[in-house]
């Protein structure tokens, strides 16, 4: 996007898969073909936009699992003598290419970038396992790469349903009230000082102040109160709590992105941003180890001939091997696979994670301090003891 004269800045962030840039008379559809360019897709990005983003990466699980399927049916090939060895090879083969296609595709894209990544290194290490005919190792290492890269966006895909899960705290819509009669109106076109109707049982949608009307409201979903609270005239409200009884008129005083969920939301995305400790080690790592390995694959497939230790067919070989071998497909696991049972186990038992390095400090933590009344309760009072008026009376 750089190459752009009139873009000034650009900032992208991966885990929430949004990007952000500053530019001087750019159309949204100029920005979408530039980025387009690149390898990827995308779309401005509304709250209805927001909401159609596909939630799971479908056609990564599919590649992942044929390539999968095609490994085990090559591995059991090749241990039935009854099985051509072309057919086992064939099988490997097309375990490869449906297991490598996007990284090799991100491979692409980041050395027309002019870096090299894991995936650069993934992809010479599958070809150059093709070349020395060890179809076994070049599909294995394919799959559990794909099996790493496709286990890293389900972690960040938990992450997203964080924040769609917070966007849906608050309605889209809301009623206007201009004179005597409602208009129905989307959050985005409410300006400050218009006056909204909650009904009973309804989400309110921007926050505000009453003007007219009574109610009680669960402020749960924002403030962690588990009881909710009674709010009179001149009481002020937030977007995201539920009007519980009688209807009220607010006037609305934050516009939709300034409100206090949305201020939340944008806590949760900048939280989003910060890799985990483990995370960043492996991207500097990959930075630094991807070049080192494939000098030393180069400097192993030309030096030795040169000196006379051996033909060239011989290092070229082991050159190859070397770069086989040097994947670093474990580490490249380990990170994804660590934080998606953590973050899955803890929503599972309604805990929320922001992400990977909140999840790290936690296992450091010793003891939790609780500044504030009810936050370990359930929120659902119970009836404790029933006393008779005459006993009372009596006591």
């Amino acid at each position: 996007m750089q190459t752009l004269s009139a873009v000034k800045e650009v900032n992208v962030n991966f885990s929430t898969g949004k990007m952000q840039l500053v530019a001087d008379g750019l159309g949204a559809d100029v920005v979408i073909k530039e980025v387009a360019k690149a390898g990827y897709s995308a779309m401005l990005l509304t709250r209805r936009t927001a909401k159609a983003i596909p939630k799971t990466d479908q056609a990564g699980t599919v590649l992942t699992t044929i390539s999968g399927v095609l490994l085990a049916l090559g591995f059991l090939g090749s241990l039935s003598p009854s099985v051509s060895p072309l057919v086992v090879t064939v099988l490997y083969a097309l375990s490869i290419i449906s297991g490598g296609y996007r990284p090799a595709r991100s491979a692409f894209y980041a050395m027309k970038s002019g870096s090299l990544d894991m995936n650069v290194l993934m992809s010479v290490a599958a070809i150059g396992a093709a070349l020395i005919g060890e179809w076994l190792e070049g599909a294995t290492v394919v799959w559990l790469f794909s099996i790493g890269n496709l286990l890293q966006t389900k972690s960040i895909e938990k992450t997203r349903d964080s924040i769609r899960n917070l966007m849906d705290l608050a309605p889209p819509e809301a009623w206007v009230k201009v004179g005597e009669s409602l208009t129905r109106k989307p959050v985005e076109d409410i300006a400050v000082g218009q006056v909204i109707v909650v009904k009973p049982g309804e989400k309110i949608p921007l926050d505000g102040v009453i003007v007219h009307g009574t109610s009680s409201v669960n402020q749960a979903p924002i403030t962690g109160e588990s009881i909710p609270v009674d709010k009179l005239v001149g009481d002020s409200v937030f977007a995201g709590s539920v009007n519980e009884s009688g209807a009220v008129e607010i006037q609305v005083t934050k516009l939709v992105e300034d409100t206090a969920i949305a201020r939340i939301i944008h806590l949760v995305e900048e939280a989003q941003e910060k890799k985990a400790p483990t995370q960043a080690f492996v991207d500097k790592f990959a930075a630094i180890y991807t070049p080192i390995v494939l000098v030393l694959a180069l400097f192993v497939i030309v030096f030795p001939p040169l000196l006379g230790l051996g033909t060239w067919g011989e290092w070229f070989y082991r050159g190859l091997e070397l770069l086989v071998v040097a994947c670093p497909c474990a580490l490249v696991i380990s990170t994804p696979v660590a934080i998606v049972s953590a973050i899955g186990n803890a929503a599972r038992n309604g805990v929320l994670i922001k992400g990977g390095t909140f999840l790290e400090k936690a296992g450091a933590i010793t003891a939790i301090a609780f500044d504030k009344t009810g936050t370990l309760t359930e929120g659902k009072p119970q009836v404790a003891a029933v006393i008779e008026m005459e006993e009372a009376k009596t006591k």
